[in-house]
């Protein structure tokens, strides 16, 4: 194979390169001509049944070659390259000109708004809003509230604990109710006023998440409470009703609401009641539904917020923020809540 014939091995190969339109078939172009079977091959292999004096310019020859074809071949590498990026810039390109694209416009998920209103409808007759720890001791659940360890109220409760050990030893627990700020609230403002003669009234509502092994078509493992307390010197079992009655009725901005409260037993309050309520106009016209649990705080209680239950007394509530939103915007299913379906929350927007 002569010079004459190298060169138009080169020719022919730049040819083919610049001829290839992805990088493909660039590759299968390159194997064509250095592959182990390639045009060159063969010039290679005759290299050395040549003569001493012709070998080496045979030789120079063969590698001018080589390099130039290589040069052609990385060349031609580099124009791909350069194309596929031309072509995403060019698909991916932005268009100043065009309008911009809005955001879609959000809002509050049906239980913060029941949440805010609550807050608003208290804080306006003065009660504090008090927030705490979902992790708690269970001395601040259960024991605090007259309910120790063993007895059987605790079974009311069927409680998620956790891998973790308060000082004494009992183990934490996610909370079951938000009571346990009562408490805790309680016991700071005692500390607070005990140096002041004539202690301010104790008024607060606790509202926030809470946790139950219940999973079922009416209930879930996680849930909303708002807890509410009022202590002072003379506060009557009629201050809960009217407190309470008060609240429904601005809540659900009606008057024709009728209100019961039918005797329960709480070990944290006694007496204890259940409040239902029911509409004279609507869809549940009618129909009593249990909507909290309230009643005068036990003694107990009131000890271990650090207080004479011979001298302050008070009344608690509970409610679920679930059940008061529901019926608030006739919701149906308690499942709508955790879903996260946009075409329901957007009603609410």
């Amino acid at each position: 194979m002569g010079s004459e014939e190298l060169e138009a091995i080169v020719a022919r190969a730049a040819a083919d390169f610049a001829a290839a339109p992805d990088p493909a078939a660039l590759e299968n172009a390159k194997a064509k001509v250095l592959g182990k079977t390639g045009e060159l091959a063969a010039f290679r292999s005759s290299l050395g049944s040549l003569p001493a004096e012709e070998r080496k310019a045979a030789g120079q020859s063969y590698n001018s070659a080589v390099q130039r074809i290589e040069n052609s071949l990385e060349q031609r590498r580099k124009q791909l390259a350069l194309a596929k990026l031309e072509s995403r810039l060019a698909e991916e390109a932005l268009d100043v000109t065009l309008p911009g694209r809005g955001r879609a416009r959000g809002g509050l998920h049906p239980i913060s708004r029941t949440w805010r209103r609550i807050e608003e409808i208290f804080g306006s007759i003065g009660f504090d809003v008090a927030d705490g720890p979902e992790i708690e001791t269970d001395w601040y659940n259960f024991t605090a509230l007259n309910n120790p360890e063993n007895h059987p109220a605790r079974s009311m409760q069927d409680t998620f604990y956790v891998d973790l050990k308060d000082a004494q030893g009992l183990p934490l627990l996610l909370r079951t109710h938000t009571s346990p700020m009562q408490v805790r609230y309680a016991r700071a403002w005692v500390d607070r006023h005990r140096r002041t003669a004539a202690m301010p009234p104790i008024k607060v509502i606790a509202p926030g998440r809470t946790y139950r092994v219940d999973s079922d078509a009416t209930h879930s493992p996680m849930f909303h409470q708002v807890e509410g307390l009022w202590i002072d010197e003379d506060i009557s079992f009629a201050d809960l009703k009217s407190v309470y009655v008060d609240f429904l009725r601005r809540f659900f901005e009606s008057d024709e609401l009728r209100v019961r409260f039918r005797p329960s037993y709480f070990p944290f309050t006694e007496p204890s009641a259940e409040i239902d309520l029911q509409f004279a106009s609507g869809p549940l016209q009618g129909r009593w539904l249990e909507l909290s649990g309230a009643g005068q705080v036990h003694p107990q209680v009131v000890r271990n917020f650090g207080l004479n239950p011979e001298k302050y007394i008070g009344f608690a509530f509970g409610s679920g923020l679930e059940r008061l939103t529901m019926l608030r915007y006739g919701i149906d299913d308690l499942r709508l809540f955790f879903d996260g379906d946009l075409r329901f929350l957007r009603q609410f927007a």
